[in-house]
């Protein structure tokens, strides 16, 4: 097969068949590939730079890095040479904000919204938007110059074959004709792409005047040796640089430029003498065999590659698919696993591509899972949100009575009902966010209010209980030195009017309420120097030790519980002594351990009755109220 032959036969192989999916690439195949991809260059000289242009993994990028992206290429390159990119990176971005919105969606429609008046703006949807108004703009501005452009070099591509045509068989000097032509070809060189669906049309029949010239210049023998001498050092070289491609590390890069030299080879350079043509186009066409099968590995590893990626997204996946399926329903789990969620997401993203006939099945398979986590997590928070509105109108109830009681005066009753709803408020859970700081806010500035006030009226307590332990103090060191004078009943009105005077002292602080006993001791003292009975020397002592709990009910109630405590013991301890008389029943009673056990039981029934009339003392200083209630659970 001549060079011609093959060359002429490279039509009609569609652009970008993927090379993975051939078994057994033929040289045809092979060079029908390089000339289709070059039939696509003829269009537009710079067509080519596409290839220079990085391929990134647009996958890998989240919706912001995609407009940044576009941005760059958009400003950076040839409008043309972007096409592929920019439509890898619309998908991307198209199938992420898709996703977005949904999530976007079902959050609205979890929250109790209406389908249909749902809405979401994104700034980087916007942006992505401007960037691609400006860059439809653009290419549509281009590929109208470009139409023009390529009517007028076919037209030039044209003309340049008829003057060739009319080189044939001119009569004048060779020399001045085969000048001619050399220009001519110089001029194709430089004439521009033209319509793609014309390349090969034209090129075929440029070729085959170029071929009719050659052989009309046969009749001047030495220059078209001379001719085919140089283009066949030309395609020499060509060969040599071909086959050290084979070895060359990046592979893709190496077949861009065999594609060039292909283009080259086609179209720069002419025929070489037939004794070499079949040998060097051999050469040529047997080094691109090799580089293509090398692209053909390429690819083969590249699919492995992606085999394994999609094993690891589709593990992935699985590990979504387990997230969602999670019943531990509570707030800091569902945290976890939205992290969690997150993490796999990039994950996937960086895992890198899959073969492109698992694309789209793998692509729905993740926003699957992850549509029915989000479905998930929407319906637990959706719960909160009841529950949450739940919890505000309690928090409102608390604050209602937090406000109408934030000026009471009544401390003593209010106090503990401020308290509660306090801690009320502590036991509530949350509210909406929203609602949050304002509610508190309000709670907060109640509750302040009423403490402030009440704090306010202890300073004042504070300030007269402090004045009243001082006098006490003042007093006591003056009893200390009181010598009783006059008659018996002059010396017990002098002790009760001492009494009687202390109580008008005032209170003393809580902590300092010791000094009751300090006065108490020194009243003891006094009695002592009366010659009163024993009893009721007692009674007198003991009313003066209830006097200074007057006043303080708490205290008044533990003296009563005191009280009942020791007449409890008493009893009990007088039953033990008459059930030990039982062991005594044959002894006579003028037996010692006999009459010792009736002597302790007298002991006990005169301080039985001493309790008796203590706690009578002690129940006199209720109000009548309270005394109705002791008495309804008191047993006498």
């Amino acid at each position: 097969m001549s060079e011609i032959d093959n060359l002429q036969e490279a039509d009609g192989l569609e652009k970008n068949t993927p090379v993975v999916q051939r078994t057994e690439a033929t040289e045809k195949d092979v060079v029908q590939e390089i000339e289709n991809e070059n039939a696509e260059d003829a269009e537009d000289n710079e067509n080519a730079k596409r290839h220079e242009i990085e391929a990134k993994d647009y996958h890998a990028m989240n919706m912001e890095s995609l407009v940044n992206e576009f941005s760059e290429l958009v400003q950076k390159h040839p409008i043309q040479a972007i096409s592929k990119h920019v439509n890898q990176i619309k998908e991307e971005f198209n199938a992420k904000y898709s996703e977005l919105i949904e999530a976007k969606k079902e959050e609205f429609l979890a929250e109790g919204g209406n389908e249909i008046d749902f809405k979401y703006h994104s700034n980087t949807k916007a942006q992505f938007n401007t960037i691609y108004a400006d860059f439809r703009s653009k290419r549509n501005a281009y590929y109208k110059n470009l139409e023009e452009s390529l009517k007028n070099n076919l037209n030039k591509r044209n003309a340049i074959i008829e003057e060739i045509k009319g080189l044939v068989g001119i009569d004048e000097n060779i020399n001045t004709t085969y000048k001619q032509f050399k220009d001519l070809q110089e001029s194709w060189r430089n004439a521009g792409p033209i319509p793609r669906d014309r390349y090969n049309t034209v090129w075929n029949t440029y070729h085959h005047h170029v071929e009719r010239f050659y052989d009309f210049l046969h009749l001047n023998r030495d220059l078209r040796d001379l001719d085919f001498k140089h283009n066949l050092e030309l395609k020499q070289k060509m060969v040599i640089r071909a086959e050290e491609l084979s070895k060359e590390e990046d592979v893709m890069k190496a077949f861009r430029e065999l594609q060039l030299l292909h283009k080259t080879w086609k179209e720069d350079i002419g025929p070489v003498s037939k004794e070499h043509r079949e040998e060097i186009w051999t050469r040529f066409s047997n080094a691109t065999k090799v580089l293509h099968d090398r692209r053909q590995e390429h690819f083969n590893e590249l699919d492995k590659r992606y085999e394994v990626n999609l094993a690891t997204k589709n593990e992935i996946i699985n590990k979504i698919r387990a997230i969602a399926a999670d019943t531990n329903n509570n707030h800091k789990a569902w945290q976890e696993k939205i992290k969690s969620i997150e993490a796999l997401r990039t994950s996937f993203f960086n895992a890198g591509k899959v073969p492109i006939k698992v694309n789209e099945e793998t692509w729905a398979s993740f926003k699957q899972a992850v549509r029915d986590f989000n479905k998930n997590k929407n319906a637990f928070y959706k719960n909160i949100k009841k529950d949450q509105l739940e919890n505000l109108t309690k928090k409102l109830a608390l604050i209602e009575i937090a406000e109408a009681n934030m000026d009471n005066d009544d401390f003593q009753a209010t106090t503990p009902l401020m308290k509660k709803i306090q801690a009320d408020w502590r036991k509530i859970g949350h509210v909406p966010k929203k609602d949050s700081d304002k509610i508190w806010k309000r709670f907060k500035t109640a509750c302040n209010a009423y403490f402030d006030k009440l704090h306010a009226k202890r300073n004042e307590a504070n300030e007269s209980e402090l004045e009243a332990l001082k006098a006490k103090e003042a007093y006591i060191e003056t009893l200390k030195q009181v010598s009783l004078e006059g008659e018996h009943q002059d010396k017990l009105n002098t002790i009760k009017e001492h009494i009687a005077h202390w109580k008008t002292l005032g209170k003393v602080p809580r902590n300092k309420l010791s000094i009751n006993d300090s006065f108490n001791a020194v009243i003891d003292n006094l009695f002592n120097q009366l010659d009163i009975d024993k009893n009721e020397a007692e009674k007198i002592k003991y009313q003066n030790k209830l006097s200074s709990l007057e006043g303080d009910n708490r205290a008044l109630e533990n003296e009563l519980l005191f009280v009942k405590r020791k007449i409890d013991e008493i009893k009990s301890e007088i039953n033990q002594l008459e059930n030990n008389l039982a062991f005594f029943s044959n002894a006579k009673k003028d037996n010692p351990l006999v009459k010792d056990v009736y002597k302790k039981i007298d002991q006990q029934k005169n301080n039985l009755n001493s309790w008796k009339q203590k706690i009578q003392q002690v129940k006199s200083m209720f109000t009548s109220d309270e005394k109705e209630e002791e008495n309804n659970t008191t047993e006498e």
